[in-house]
């Protein structure tokens, strides 16, 4: 590597120029960019070079020698190793700024319309917003049981008793059941030689109903003493719905295996969200911070000025959430979704909040969405896509321009692809507003919901494209 002004394993000091999208440090050498995890905008640090590519480095932080303002103590022990907070290190309100600017940043380089972000619709209290833990449980390198979080980048457990972005009900019933489980010796999965029972504990809260559910992911049909735990549960936890044994014996890192076996319970629990009723399964998607959610689905409603004669298309509808929520403002909604078991949920949903002008539709977007505009010869007013991280299609979004469909939204939770997708769709529509929501306080993922106007139009109305994450 010919003209690289760094050399690995040798320490530098430098000025913090930026943050980048995952809110690590950017510094420049010579104007080689230097990526530092954990450093702020505007600091001077020191810091050692651990990897080199061909047009960037990656440092270790060693010591910042001029703090920025906006650093504070950590109130968490375990977050740089975690990883999952990465942002832990900043004062609250400078983190929803530097989401604002990283958004920003990507709108100035790709669009053909600058517009300014709004500002960043933050938590009033961001502390223990998530309604869903799945910690695994494993043995540390002492061979002493570990129920936490994986660190960063590795399958090493770190144990955690309290986290401070989990729901504290739900880390108690955590740490229950993990004592139970070392106290009577049950075995634990071990990923080297695939034996042992107990892989994860899965638990999810219903935040607005108070309902609970637990799940107990095991390599193994048989716990030892289960229906001794299932009693300690109820007892200890009247909260608790519903408890499942979740069996997953593939070498995988996706927590939840194929079958579930109810213990106790019906095996699934209800939430509320904008004053609809959902119900959840072991398996069903749902936003992970509830209160978050309310916000950007009145936000994208908002943009997306509905009436009562729009026909709406929620594309990647997930169980329904966001078509259910938008239902009473419109004649008919109709949802798309490729995982079947989440339009059976989404149907349900449906029928549990007496909604009849909904239809769901199991199948792949582009040719699902492509047979319900030149078949069904359905011509919708308004369309919600709800895309993966990795964004739209491109059969879906020329679909999108060849409907010509006055109202769009697009909300997403990886601005990038969704800045990418916008730029495409800019052949026929103009950004009018985007507005970014902190669906997960002191982490560098945000979400977004961006208004879009058709250009040729009149009177100009608008299209909604919704990203669930």
């Amino acid at each position: 590597m010919d003209n690289i002004p760094v050399e690995k394993n040798k320490e530098y000091e430098v000025e913090i120029i930026d943050n980048g999208c995952e809110g690590e440090g950017i510094a420049k050498i010579n104007g080689f960019t230097i990526f530092i995890k954990g450093a702020i905008k505007g600091e001077i640090c020191k810091i050692l070079i651990v990897k080199i590519n061909k047009s960037f480095a990656f440092g270790k932080l060693i010591e910042v020698l001029k703090k920025s303002e906006y650093r504070v103590e950590s109130d968490c022990t375990t977050y740089k190793r975690c990883g999952g907070c990465n942002l832990r290190h900043i004062e609250y309100e400078e983190t929803l700024r530097l989401k604002k600017e990283m958004i920003q940043n990507l709108i100035n380089k790709s669009l053909n319309k600058k517009i300014n972000v709004n500002d960043v619709i933050g938590m009033e209290n961001p502390y223990y917003y998530r309604n869903k833990l799945q910690n695994p449980v494993g043995k540390n390198k002492d061979g002493i049981s570990v129920m936490g979080v994986f660190a960063s980048r590795t399958h090493e457990i770190i144990p955690t008793e309290n986290c401070l972005i989990q729901n504290k009900k739900a880390q108690e019933v955590a740490n229950t059941i993990f004592s139970f489980i070392k106290e009577n010796d049950i075995s634990i999965y071990d990923e080297k030689t695939r034996k042992g029972a107990i892989r994860h504990i899965v638990i999810k809260v219903g935040v607005k109903t108070n309902e609970i559910m637990c799940i107990i992911v095991t390599n193994e049909n048989i716990i030892t003493n289960e229906k001794e735990l299932v009693d300690k549960i109820k007892n200890e936890f009247p909260e608790v719905k519903t408890i499942i044994k979740n069996i997953n014996s593939k070498n995988t890192n996706v927590i939840l295996g194929d079958k579930n076996i109810i213990l106790y319970g019906d095996g699934y629990i209800y939430d509320e969200l904008m004053g609809y009723k959902f119900k959840i399964s072991a398996k069903s998607f749902y936003q992970t911070n509830p209160i978050q959610t309310e916000k950007l689905y009145k936000k994208a409603i908002e943009f997306a000025n509905l009436n009562e004669n729009d026909i709406l298309c929620d594309l990647y509808c997930g169980i329904g959430t966001i078509g259910i929520c938008a239902s009473n403002k419109v004649k008919k909604v109709y949802g798309i979704e490729i995982v079947e078991e989440a339009i059976e949920a989404a149907k349900e949903n449906a029928k549990l909040n007496n909604i009849d002008n909904i239809e769901f539709i199991a199948g792949d977007v582009e040719v699902a969405f492509k047979k319900l505009l030149e078949e069904d010869k359905v011509k919708p007013t308004a369309i919600i896509v709800d895309p993966p991280r990795r964004g739209l299609d491109n059969v879906t979004i020329n679909k999108i321009l060849e409907a010509g469909v006055r109202k769009l939204v697009y909300v997403s939770c990886n601005p990038a692809t969704m800045v990418r997708d916008i730029k495409m769709l800019e052949k026929e529509y103009e950004i009018k507003e985007l507005q970014p929501v902190d669906m997960f306080p002191y982490t560098s993922h945000v979400e977004c919901c961006a208004l879009l106007e058709l250009k040729n139009y009149r009177p100009l109305l608008n299209l909604i494209v919704f990203k669930i994450q």
